[in-house]
């Protein structure tokens, strides 16, 4: 693996784990679905307008379609939705813990309904993320863990893992920022019904609510995935996936920097340990 793959593998990794604690602080100051609906509609149609320009069609498959609105819900306004919703009352740095779990419950997945076959350090890998999962759950127990919180972490991570699966084998026909564009355009009206429905537009205005809000539509939001995609096509999906391992790292690390959230011994070993599971994993696959 060239320097260059490395350097993109570190900042995909980077980019998407700090979306946790910039969403923490637009949550703080915005209510989040409304504020997610936003934030889809404009990297949304950023992304189309960006496809288009590097020669893509929305004249998609059945197939392509099928990926759009699938990933669309599942991805964006259930995944994401749920997650900027939970992190009123849960920390960033646990939430990022339990997306970060996302390949685990993935290949456990495969495993179990697919009957995928993994190699021995697959098997170990499932069991000590497993491990490192319940070891981080048991030390936030015993303090003032919001329950509901942690419930709508676990099941946009299950959300995100069925949308994967259902998609096994799908390809983007080369239109791929044109497909991630438009993924985000359906997350942005799935999510402006229950926006208005249940919120109300009460907005603190600050320059830290502000910068969060960009940052987290320009940097994880297109940044990342463009970065995703050229990674991707210059080392292979198996390969890049690897990258997963460094989430848990950064994601708790980012929420410790920026939002001075506290980490205790047992849940920097846990992250360990995650992220040990989740790279062996990732390695049993490879060929």
């Amino acid at each position: 693996m060239d320097i260059r793959s490395i350097v993109m593998g570190l900042a995909f990794a980077l980019m998407w784990s700090s979306a946790f604690t910039s969403a923490r602080i637009i949550v703080a100051e915005a209510p989040p679905m409304m504020s997610l609906s936003l934030r889809f509609l404009l990297s949304g149609g950023i992304g189309v307008v960006l496809a288009l320009f590097m020669g893509q069609t929305w004249k998609l498959s059945r197939a392509q379609w099928k990926g759009v609105i699938v990933f669309g819900i599942c991805q964006n306004a259930l995944y994401l939705g749920l997650n900027f919703i939970a992190m009123q009352t849960i920390e960033a740095s646990l939430a990022s813990i339990i997306a970060s779990t996302m390949p685990l419950l993935v290949a456990l997945a495969g495993w179990l309904i697919f009957q995928d076959k993994l190699r021995p350090m697959g098997y170990a890998g499932l069991v000590a993320g497993i491990f490192g999962v319940a070891l981080i759950m048991g030390s936030r127990f015993q303090g003032n863990v919001d329950l509901f919180g942690l419930l709508l972490c676990g099941v946009g991570a299950l959300s995100l893992a069925i949308a994967t699966l259902s998609m096994r084998g799908a390809s983007s026909g080369g239109n791929f920022m044109m497909i991630v564009g438009l993924q985000m355009l359906v997350g942005s009206i799935v999510l402006v019904g229950p926006a208005v429905a249940l919120e109300t537009w009460d907005v603190v205005w600050n320059v830290r609510l502000v910068t969060a809000f960009l940052y987290t539509t320009l940097v994880p939001g297109l940044a990342a995935t463009l970065v995703w995609f050229y990674l991707v096509d210059r080392i292979g999906a198996v390969r890049a996936s690897t990258y997963h391992f460094l989430n848990p790292f950064f994601g708790v690390a980012v929420a410790a920097w920026i939002l001075s959230e506290s980490l205790g011994s047992l849940d920097i070993i846990g992250v360990v340990i995650i992220a040990a599971g989740i790279l062996a994993v990732q390695l049993s696959k490879a060929r």
